[in-house]
């Protein structure tokens, strides 16, 4: 029924994610929230679910508006299920702040393809990516996404190889005015989070271990078998799919280069991982086997969800 149900675009199946979603992040907040947590709490977490909500359908946007993925909801429904298996990141409202800048990025760096309005996609990208470095540090090494996209498209053009350092230099004058106004305090959290941490033993329970090499093993299963499908892709299309490749990895940087690093981290992988894995189930042809991927995938993003809380 799932492989059915997601298997095309219908307003379905977004009310369907978005009642789960926002159950379950109200259920994550509730369990967690302290008992002296007043209304300000809540409207604050409001506002994180309506940012997180707004990420899934970033990405359903990329995936189809692109033609990343068949005419299917795959990616979405992966999306969530990442979501559930580390659902630490509920509580991140700077992870989930900056993912959601990456993705506005990475919007602008797939649609590249169409040579239109190159610069001020390029401008456009930088920009979002060094606004969410303020947020997440680590997030500035997404900025290597945007030169992989200039020499995968637009390469000819010294010109676009400077826009991104405008968009530094316009970031950087906001952050000191704003730094100014709100006494140095916004500059002082910022270099807080600038160094590097290679601890990997920050896990709170043996789910969330278990959690992390699950997803592990999944990522890259989808990553190698959709690095040699590539070639089979129309040729128009491979550049997006290396895109996609790229930002995975690059969301891999960010998580391992990421101070206070804790599983919610691995968000930054979520977006090119549904599509890659939307790529894969796709090409499923048996239906019963491709119903059993998704149900097993939702179970067990349920269970870890569950034994979290």
């Amino acid at each position: 029924m799932l492989a059915s149900v997601f298997s095309k675009t219908r307003p379905f199946n977004y009310l369907v994610i978005g009642i789960l979603s926002l159950i379950f992040f109200s259920v994550r907040i509730y369990a967690l929230a302290k008992p002296s947590a007043d209304w300000v709490y809540y409207l604050e977490q409001l506002g994180l679910y309506v940012l997180l909500f707004a990420s899934l359908f970033i990405l359903n946007f990329i995936t189809l508006k692109n033609g990343l993925t068949k005419n299917n909801n795959y990616a979405l429904f992966l999306f969530l299920v990442f979501l559930l298996f580390f659902s630490s990141i509920f509580q991140n409202k700077n992870i989930i702040i900056s993912n959601f800048l990456l993705l506005l990025a990475l919007r602008r760096l797939i649609s590249l393809k169409s040579l239109l309005q190159t610069k001020e996609k390029i401008f456009d990208a930088s920009f979002w990516i060094f606004l969410a470095a303020l947020f997440h540090f680590w997030s500035i090494f997404y900025i290597i996404l945007v030169f992989i996209a200039i020499i995968l498209h637009v390469s000819k053009d010294y010109r676009n190889w400077i826009i991104p350092f405008i968009a530094l230099f316009a970031v950087t004058v906001l952050f000191f005015l704003a730094n100014s106004i709100l006494d140095n305090s916004l500059m002082s959290t910022l270099l807080s989070k600038t160094y590097i941490s290679f601890d990997f033993y920050y896990f709170d329970n043996i789910y969330q271990r278990i959690a992390l090499a699950l997803f592990t093993s999944i990522s890259l299963f989808f990553f190698v078998s959709h690095l040699f499908d590539i070639q089979n892709k129309a040729l128009n299309m491979q550049s997006s799919h290396k895109t996609i490749l790229f930002s995975f990895i690059l969301g891999v940087g960010i998580y391992v280069l990421s101070a206070n690093k804790n599983n919610g981290s691995l968000a930054f992988c979520f977006g090119p991982l549904a599509v890659i894995g939307a790529n894969f189930i796709e090409k499923i042809e048996n239906n019963r086997v491709k119903e059993m991927v998704l149900y097993a995938l939702l179970a067990l993003g349920i269970f870890f969800f569950t034994m979290q809380l």
